[in-house]
């Protein structure tokens, strides 16, 4: 299935009222899992993801589990179920069987889960048995260049460990916003903990049973600023944001500040409208919020802005190959995302690469999306230059499944085509 997007005008006016962040939702699945009492979680994320969570937490004592597509629920079940009795088969789909866990399951190993693999070292599927002795080990090293989800999976666990957990953190952590978010989500249940230097530590205690309300998920309001920031005129509303938000990705308000994008914030709300001016470069380091790279990424193409991106070695992991996806598609319209030679980073092994060009749209370009929610979602913002085709769009379910309807609420045409 294809859909073509078109807008007659630039001009860009109404309201959206944003789904429950799914980060903080999966987070708060979990504790609730793990606290001896109920609580409520209001406006739960609607995503394919966390419904998925949801499902496998109440299905946890069944022998079969699959994760599917679902990262950040493959990686936090994984520690979960290694405080459970019993015996799972944690699965997913063929990607998920590409993406790496060694580092998570060498650590709940150290802290005395036994976990086998399936098929390929270091790879899921995995086998979680009855853990003996867990906790009496309470140090753990992870290296912190691959996710933070691992990180965050160990952590949420750490409250109902006997010894509690002393992380120590070998490297730099990638995603470091999520990593607080976290933190900030344990402490709100009421679980305390220590960070100095590389020491992050969580001493043994109950979570306590509070309501949530999960706000709205600024990963999603990230392309609605690149709405605005493709429009001639912007009176948009963005329902469900807080300014003092949990979420890394709220940066994305700070960012776009450079390419004429207002953001006033009200109660529960961020009003957002376009200034004169855009930079002629742009420069940004995404390893505190890889999720917001591509939607940057298209906006720099679409306005014709050079950017200067970095921290992107997590893109290679996603659902797809980000950094290849991005290529292939951006070419399309004559937009090049290149790696700079080494030599331009030779103080440090990081990578740089460059957004040049700017979107020509003629003949309706058609952007595949890789089995990747955010590829359809990052480029569906540029339907407001010009007619542009998204390939398997339903693919946006996984974190956003009211996007289309969304999108249509703000003046866009929706062709569906098999």
């Amino acid at each position: 299935m294809t859909y073509t997007l078109s807008k007659p005008d630039r001009i860009l006016r109404g309201e959206i009222h944003l789904d429950g962040s799914k980060s903080i939702s999966n987070r708060a699945l979990v504790i609730q899992a793990l606290c001896g009492e109920h609580f409520e979680i209001k406006k739960l994320s609607t995503s394919n993801d966390t419904r998925l969570m949801q499902q496998l937490l109440s299905d946890a004592d069944h022998d079969l589990l699959d994760a599917g597509a679902a990262g950040t629920t493959f990686r936090f079940l994984t520690a979960y179920l290694a405080t459970r009795p019993g015996t799972q088969t944690l699965t997913g789909s063929p990607r998920m069987k590409q993406r790496p866990i060694g580092a998570l399951v060498d650590a709940l190993r150290t802290l005395g889960a036994r976990i086998e693999y399936l098929e390929q070292e270091g790879f899921p599927p995995l086998r979680i048995h009855s853990p003996e002795n867990l906790g009496d080990v309470k140090t753990v090293a992870v290296p912190v260049g691959t996710s933070s989800q691992f990180l965050s999976a160990l952590l949420l666990i750490a409250p109902v460990l006997p010894n509690g957990l002393e992380l120590r953190l070998e490297g730099e952590p990638v995603s470091r916003p999520y990593l607080d978010m976290t933190l900030q989500i344990m402490a709100y249940f009421g679980a305390k903990h220590t960070w100095e230097e590389n020491i992050i530590c969580v001493s043994p205690q109950p979570y306590q049973a509070r309501d949530i309300t999960v706000e709205a998920d600024w990963t999603a309001a990230s392309y609605f600023y690149a709405l605005a920031a493709f429009s001639e005129h912007c009176d948009l509303r963005l329902h469900g944001l807080r300014e003092d938000s949990w979420q890394g990705d709220a940066a994305i308000a700070r960012m776009m500040e450079g390419f004429g994008v207002e953001t006033i914030f009200h109660d529960q709300q961020v009003h957002l409208s376009k200034v004169p001016g855009a930079l002629p470069f742009f420069e940004q380091d995404f390893l505190p919020c890889p999720d917001l790279a591509q939607t940057l990424a298209v906006v720099c193409g679409g306005l014709g802005t050079q950017g200067l991106f970095s921290g992107l070695s997590t893109l290679r992991i996603k659902e797809t190959d980000r950094i290849a996806a991005m290529q292939h598609e951006l070419a399309k319209v004559h937009v090049f995302l290149s790696k700079l030679p080494p030599r331009f980073s030779k103080k440090s092994d990081r990578e740089y690469f460059m957004v040049e060009g700017k979107a020509n749209l003629t003949g309706s370009p058609t952007f595949d999306t890789y089995d990747d929610h955010r590829m359809a979602m990052a480029f569906a913002p540029l339907a407001l230059l010009g007619e542009v085709k998204i390939a398997e769009p339903g693919v946006v379910g996984k974190s956003y499944p009211a996007f289309w309807e969304d999108f249509a609420k703000l003046g866009f045409r929706i062709e569906e085509a098999a």
